[in-house]
């Protein structure tokens, strides 16, 4: 077996981690661990540089969806406390797109939950980001299921620059976190996105109960794919959900993961994102120097997230910069 002194040669020599390299590394004890961030950490500079990307969310839908995705708040599945509310005007949807400028985010993500939006749904979408480009600086992005090659054309007309539609988990795992639909329609809307010219947020949630091997062959699915950022997210077990009671990896697993994830999708942007308050605990800002280039500030979808200012503060105190977008 390859040991670790050989395998950064040849990752700083420009190798990317294959598969059984990248399981031999999250296989490290954890007292092995520094030199492994260091690593991801060398490797995130010098294809990032010191800037940190910045976004925010609006969770813009909140429906009970029919899908079962067993993590999620919103699905009609799951007995949570989670009040519905219809698509949100785009008025208030400017608003706090202004409201996330001003916390510092360079993008705003407009998210909604179900499988797919209605047509008057969707036009409503297509006149908020056009409105949002009119009025702001911002990038906007949005997170609204799946999409039809026609929809995805009429997105970047209207001036979207990115569309985030997750994988959640690796293709062998899939079946056990969602029933209601296949890895396959997740896969084709990425692709579909690509293929119309816009970029791809897509990642996934560590901790959904998945093997090690698992969380590689979604990076190896990702990569494959050639996505442009990787949100990180850790299982925030809800009440009223069948994970409620699901044993969090450490902070340092989590590390690990985010590491070997960079090691992986070297040139690609990570983003950490929801639950890292909760699985990160007093290390969160260890994120930034092992792989992560890219936060979510503010609040996620239907939890709380930590309060800008200290995400802005953590960036500076480790002599990091937000990237500002002209």
């Amino acid at each position: 077996m390859m040991c670790f002194e050989e395998l950064k040669s040849k990752i700083l020599a420009g190798h990317k981690s294959t598969r059984e390299e990248a399981l031999l590394l999250l296989n490290l004890e954890d007292a092995e661990i520094g030199e492994l961030l260091s690593l991801a950490n060398t490797i995130t500079r010098r294809y990032h540089g010191n800037v940190v990307d910045t976004c925010c969310i609006v969770n813009a839908k909140c429906s009970l969806c029919g899908e079962d995705c067993s993590f999620c708040a919103q699905s009609v599945h799951n007995h949570t406390n989670v009040t519905p509310y219809p698509l949100m005007q785009t008025a208030d949807l400017i608003d706090l797109a202004k409201r996330g400028k001003d916390m510092g985010a360079n993008r705003f993500s407009i998210v909604t939950s179900g499988l797919s939006l209605d047509q008057k749904e969707f036009s409503s979408i297509l006149y908020t980001i056009k409105q949002i480009k009119k009025k702001t600086s911002l990038s906007v992005c949005t997170s609204i299921g799946a999409i039809t090659e026609k929809r995805a054309a009429m997105l970047k007309d209207a001036g979207l620059t990115r569309i985030h539609h997750n994988l959640e988990t690796s293709k062998s795992f899939f079946a056990s976190i969602c029933t209601t639909h296949t890895y396959e329609q997740r896969i084709n809307t990425v692709k579909i996105a690509k293929e119309s010219g816009l970029e791809v947020c897509s990642g996934g949630i560590i901790g959904l109960g998945e093997t090690l091997s698992d969380r590689i062959e979604l990076a190896l699915a990702l990569k494959k794919l050639n996505v442009d950022a990787v949100p990180i997210n850790i299982i925030t077990p809800i009440a009223g959900t069948p994970l409620e009671n699901v044993v969090l990896p450490s902070p340092l697993e989590i590390l690990k993961t985010i590491a070997v994830y960079r090691l992986i999708l070297p040139d690609k942007s990570l983003l950490l994102a929801g639950g890292r308050e909760i699985g990160l605990r007093s290390l969160q800002s260890l994120a930034l120097t092992s792989g992560v280039n890219g936060i979510l500030l503010g609040n996620y979808l239907t939890t709380k997230g930590q309060m800008p200012p200290k995400d802005l503060q953590m960036i500076a105190d480790l002599g990091l910069t937000v990237h500002h977008h002209v």
